[in-house]
């Protein structure tokens, strides 16, 4: 059976939650995200897993990181995990469409599985599907909500600071 684990970090975003399955990193929940699982599956609160994660996190809402470098255990079918491992190469302050992202999987008709996909990322921030907008450059879907999603973008281009993420 495997040990997992959770806390909980202050973040400019609100409380996020971080869960570890066996140590490493799993899911980054915010307060009120769609598809947030049942807390009892967080598992038992013990911060120990989570140090380099809470440090790299406190520096992105710092300005200082724009790459996070973190082991993942990412639990999803095999699209999602394409698409997952897509997203992270978008690079910070940039965004892409759901058509871009699915022509660069190599299937240039599967944007609304890749939006699906991309709502399922398990990992919000550090797998920035914040980075993902429609078609002609609009705000669509976020787990985390439009608002926190436009927050996101105007840190990351420079036109807001953390504390504009409330």
């Amino acid at each position: 059976m495997p040990l997992v684990q959770h806390t909980v970090v202050d973040s400019p975003y609100e409380p996020l939650t971080l869960v570890a399955v066996d140590g490493v990193l799993s899911r980054l929940h915010m307060t009120g995200q769609r598809h947030r699982p049942p807390e009892e599956t967080f598992g038992e609160p013990d911060p120990r897993p989570f140090g380099e994660a809470i440090r790299q996190l406190d520096a992105y809402f710092a300005g200082e990181l724009t790459e996070f470098d973190l082991p993942l255990n990412l639990i999803g079918t095999p699209f999602q995990l394409r698409v997952w491992e897509q997203l992270v190469r978008i690079p910070y302050g940039e965004t892409r469409t759901y058509g871009e992202l699915a022509e660069e999987l190599g299937s240039p008709g599967a944007s609304r599985a890749v939006g699906l996909a991309n709502g399922k990322n398990p990992v919000g921030i550090i797998v920035p599907c914040h980075r993902v907008v429609g078609a002609g450059g609009g705000l669509t879907g976020y787990g985390g909500g439009l608002d926190r999603k436009q927050r996101l973008l105007a840190f990351e281009s420079g036109t807001a600071e953390p504390e504009a993420l409330f």
